[in-house]
């Protein structure tokens, strides 16, 4: 909403005390998690208000900080509905629930996108469509600060089951970012991100359920093996917060971080088997066992252990999470501990121990509750960062990518035509500007026929006709558009423009021609495949030889061209289109201006 500059923004007004005092109380209202002393913090005195227009047209009123800073802000007609802003965010940043993003994909963000589905990693409970939310950027054993203000498109129950299904769509219409327009009118824009803050759990979840339910939230007050997903910064018990954070009388505002026992990792790591054997285990197929200890460890156990203990535990990374630190001390000692509870079938032999099966109908299987794990989310965010590695290497392709554009100048019969169109007859126009000079100069003129619409009266203007007009044949009364823009443009003189990065932009008389790629058959039975046309495209002949000598591994060889003394032909022995092709695609050479043909007939040998 904000990604461009506003425009339109009037001047700062200080707002009444009366005003001050109405707005926050309607703040108060609206946000329950403030107490009443928090809101001249977030509501001060000297607060000024501003009118603004969005780029969108979008009418709004933003309130301001004495210093300057937006604090708040409405928009669209007729709407009064308070929206924070980044800068209140970072003030109390859990004013509003959070989801939390790949780093990568916070840029895109501040582009203008909205947050995709694939792209939340965690999430406050009870979320509903059209509920103001905050983005944060997404940290192991922490949370962000705020980065950006949106409106859930779906539920939490739909993100939920975005993480069994492939679900895909938007997850939060962002409507204000840190960096956009709004955020760029503050004196504070320079200042520095706040620091992530540690997630801080209670050390049972009985604890909790004393005090009420923690942030409004009736699933944190289960265990954390039961929750369905990993617990968010609001189903924790103070996550750094105020005691405004909790809405259960009396909930505890300050506790420690569970400390990690033996018993806890053996725990998880059970969770985790019983996870892999109802998901990626029960979907292999027969011949795929047995599985040796080392592969069924690392590739199926390690991966489902589950996400949430990051949180609770206050962990960096999962390494705790590991048969060592649990009370079974080793791999094959907890593989044989689940193989006498049934999950698992084991056969030993002298080198290994081997997984010989999985029992999925386990009753512990069925009646599992799923739960997100470390390899779901190191799994979003390669994919993310794949993601984000392929986009910047489009982007770098692009830069080199050459730039063709066939252009018109104003000759011969269209030159009064242009000068009665107002428009420089001198210039060089691309189709699309020339298609909007004749349309606007047929509906300025009233030329459209009544009788047909989709015919033009170019006999009643003098200047239109000439410019329509073939030698030799009687101009027509009326003529249908599309004939009129392609005669005016036929009459015009054609030229070309050629832009690279690096390179000066090179505009020439004349039609340009695609590089010809043609294989034919020389010295009566051998293949050869001919390149030529490649000069104006700014590539070097002998260049262009030494590079297809070394990826077609064949001979090359450069000659003038017969008639045409500029001119030169490169030969590389053999078939060669595909790779001569993809040689000049990577040279920068749009496809469309490669043309190939193979004129061998076959006969290659």
């Amino acid at each position: 909403m904000f990604k461009k500059p506003l425009s339109d923004l009037k001047t700062s007004a200080p707002l009444r005390g009366s005003d001050r005092r109405k707005l926050k109380q309607r703040v108060l209202q609206g946000f329950p998690v403030l107490q009443t002393e928090e809101g001249d913090l977030l509501v001060p005195d000297g607060l000024q208000s501003q009118k603004f227009i969005t780029h969108l047209d979008e009418p709004g009123v933003a309130y301001l900080s004495p210093d300057g800073d937006p604090l708040w802000f409405t928009v669209g007609k007729g709407s009064d509905e308070l929206i924070p802003t980044v800068y209140s965010l970072w003030k109390r940043p859990d004013l509003l629930p959070f989801l939390s993003t790949p780093a990568p994909v916070v840029p895109k963000l501040i582009g203008g996108a909205d947050l995709m589905i694939p792209g939340v990693v965690q999430h406050s409970p009870l979320l509903s469509p059209n509920q103001l939310v905050s983005v944060t950027q997404y940290h192991r054993g922490a949370i962000g600060p705020p980065l950006a203000v949106g409106r859930m498109a779906v539920s939490s129950d739909t993100l939920r089951s975005a993480e069994e299904a492939d679900i895909k769509g938007k997850a939060v219409y962002i409507l204000h970012t840190w960096k956009d327009a709004l955020w760029e009118m503050g004196p504070s824009k320079k200042g520095d991100v706040p620091a992530p803050k540690e997630f801080k759990a209670a050390e049972d979840a009985s604890e909790e359920s004393k005090g009420g339910q923690t942030n409004g939230d009736p699933s944190s007050a289960l265990p954390p093996d039961e929750n369905d997903a990993e617990p968010s910064p609001s189903e924790q018990v103070g996550v750094d917060q105020p005691e405004a954070g909790s809405v259960g009388e009396g909930a505890s505002s300050s506790s420690t971080t569970a400390k990690l026992t033996a018993d806890d990792v053996s725990s998880l790591l059970r969770s985790a088997l019983i996870q892999a054997v109802g998901t990626t285990l029960s979907a292999l197929p027969p011949a795929s066992f047995p599985i040796s200890a080392s592969t069924f460890w690392s590739s199926y156990i390690l991966p489902a252990r589950p996400a949430y203990a990051l949180d609770v535990y206050g962990l960096t990374d999962a390494s705790s999470i590991d048969a060592k630190h649990s009370t079974y001390k080793n791999v094959k000692s907890f593989l044989k501990a689940s193989a006498k509870d049934g999950l698992i079938k084991l056969k030993e032999t002298k080198s290994d121990i081997m997984v010989t099966a999985v029992f999925p109908k386990h009753q512990d299987v069925q009646t599992r509750r799923p739960h997100r794990t470390i390899g779901d989310i190191d799994a979003k965010t390669k994919k993310a960062e794949d993601k984000e590695q392929k986009e910047r290497e489009a982007e770098e392709k692009r830069k080199g990518e050459i730039h063709v554009a066939e252009l018109w100048k104003p000759f011969g019969t269209t030159v009064p035509f242009f000068v009665a169109a107002e428009r420089d007859s001198s210039e060089l126009y691309a189709i699309a500007d020339i298609k909007d000079i004749v349309n606007n100069y047929i509906t300025s003129r009233s030329l459209i026929n009544a009788n047909d619409q989709q015919y033009i009266n170019v006999g009643s203007d003098q200047f239109l006709a000439g410019a329509v007009s073939v030698k030799g044949e009687d101009t027509p009364d009326f003529m249908k558009r599309d004939e009129v823009l392609k005669r005016v443009r036929a009459h015009m003189q054609t030229w070309h423009e050629i832009r690279a990065e690096g390179r000066d932009i090179v505009r020439k008389k004349g039609e340009i021609k695609a590089i010809s790629v043609v294989v034919k058959i020389r010295q009566g039975r051998k293949a050869c495949t001919l390149i030529t046309g490649f000069e104006p495209f700014g590539l070097q002949a002998d260049d262009l030889a030494e590079e297809l000598r070394r990826v077609c591994a064949s001979s090359t060889a450069v000659t003038p061209i017969h008639g045409k003394p500029n001119s030169l032909e490169v030969m590389v022995q053999g078939k060669q289109i595909k790779s001569v092709t993809e040689l000049l695609i990577a040279r920068g050479v749009p496809k469309r201006w490669i043309e190939a043909s193979d004129q061998s007939g076959n006969k290659k040998k």
